[in-house]
């Protein structure tokens, strides 16, 4: 403990603290994980990485070496932006509001949807679409780049340097921000995006509602979903989908309906996975349409709370 810092002893006191009783099972399992742990580190100290991995395999199998090693890079390695992962969003947003477009997309693109979104919110509405853009099509950026944002902010802020290329941002990034915004700023962005790049706005809005997520829709919107989707469409859909899914549908129909529905899955025999996606993303287009009219509530979206009356 005297090793350790301010902080971490801090954060060491509380899990200490709340830790309550541990199964003999768990605690034989954390022993073993960090004996491992220990011994390739050791391993790859005094000889390296092909080192620690040829002793690895002897000592533990090849599938258990690589898992082992895996983790250790995993633990070793160092997150980029990793200071502002803890700073207050508000800061963080005054902080970057001035910066290059391009520049607030990579630091985006490193933080948890829950304070991109934030973040992205607070952005004038001229700039959020622009930054929405250039995440969606960043992939690999080079670290000299990051070390150089990260320079600017820290000036302003701790910061941390990463070593190696840094994988983030892309359209399914875009998608978990968005997913997590106010619902009228989240309209705002993609209306300008269906205007400047229809073909992004497409997928973007493709994987921000998930035919999965039909859990999410209530009842009443499920109903009124089912009246515009063919019986043929939905039995495909519904062939390859998860028990939690088909129970939320089949809930909503009738016991006739249901009984045909689950008949005609049964004797449909193999189909084309590329099939049952495109029947799935009818339904969902359907339930986006009417989402927009108003007559369906998708629950568990950030800021739609106040747009439902009761």
């Amino acid at each position: 403990m005297a090793s350790l810092t301010e902080e971490e002893i801090d954060q060491m006191t509380l899990d200490l603290s709340s830790l309550g009783t541990v199964d003999t099972e768990v605690k034989a399992a954390v022993l073993d994980e960090f004996y491992e742990m220990a011994v390739a580190k050791r391993f790859v100290a005094s000889g390296g990485i092909d080192y620690a991995k040829d002793l690895l395999e002897k000592s533990f199998g090849p599938e258990r070496a690589f898992e082992i090693l895996n983790r250790l890079q995993n633990s070793l390695q160092e997150v980029p932006f990793q200071f502002l992962k803890k700073a207050d969003p508000s800061q963080i947003s005054s902080f970057i509001q001035d910066e290059h477009p391009q520049t607030v997309a990579l630091i985006l693109a490193h933080l948890p949807p829950q304070i991109a979104s934030f973040v992205l919110s607070s952005l004038p509405q001229d700039v959020q679409s622009d930054v929405v853009i250039r995440i969606a099509g960043m992939d690999r950026t080079a670290p000299e780049i990051v070390r150089e944002v990260e320079r600017v902010l820290e000036r302003k802020m701790a910061a941390v340097f990463s070593q190696g290329f840094t994988f983030a941002g892309g359209v399914k990034d875009v998608a978990e921000i968005l997913n997590m915004i106010e619902r009228a700023t989240e309209k705002t962005i993609m209306a300008d995006l269906e205007e400047r790049d229809p073909e992004l706005a497409d997928e973007i809005a493709r994987l921000m509602f998930t035919f999965e997520d039909i859990i999410y829709v209530d009842d009443a919107g499920i109903q009124k979903t089912l009246r515009e989707i063919e019986s043929k469409d939905l039995a495909l859909a519904l062939k390859a989908s998860n028990d939690e899914v088909k129970e939320k549908v089949l809930k909503n129909m009738s016991e006739r309906a249901r009984e045909m529905i689950m008949e005609e899955i049964e004797f449909m025999g193999p189909v084309r996975m590329k099939n049952v996606e495109e029947a799935q993303q009818k339904i969902v287009a359907v339930i986006r349409r009417l989402e927009e009219s108003g007559d369906v509530v998708i629950s568990g979206r950030g800021g739609d709370s106040d747009e439902i009356l009761v």
